[in-house]
């Protein structure tokens, strides 16, 4: 195992750990349901108005983020020695 890809590996590891965090710190959606077509529930509030500023908005960027970060250094981890060797 090279140096890269125990630093990788290293940073694979790191990322799903923060990843696992971020997700569960996430509160769960309520599910649509007949109660609130009923009542008239609106999905508009302010919170969804102002979408980037709430901590949902915030913690659902960071999850999107790390997701990209995991995808990327996966395909470092396995592109690069590939490459390396040739």
């Amino acid at each position: 195992m090279g140096t890269l890809e125990i630093i990788g590996g290293a940073v694979l590891l790191l990322v799903c750990i923060i990843i696992t965090i971020v997700c569960l710190m996430q509160d769960q959606k309520s599910q649509d349901s007949m109660t609130s077509a009923l009542t008239g529930a609106s999905a508009e509030s302010f919170y969804g108005k102002n979408e980037g500023r709430t901590k949902e908005a915030i913690l659902n960027k960071v999850t999107r983020t790390l997701g990209i970060i995991l995808f990327v250094v996966t395909l470092a981890i396995n592109l690069v020695p590939l490459f390396i060797t040739k």
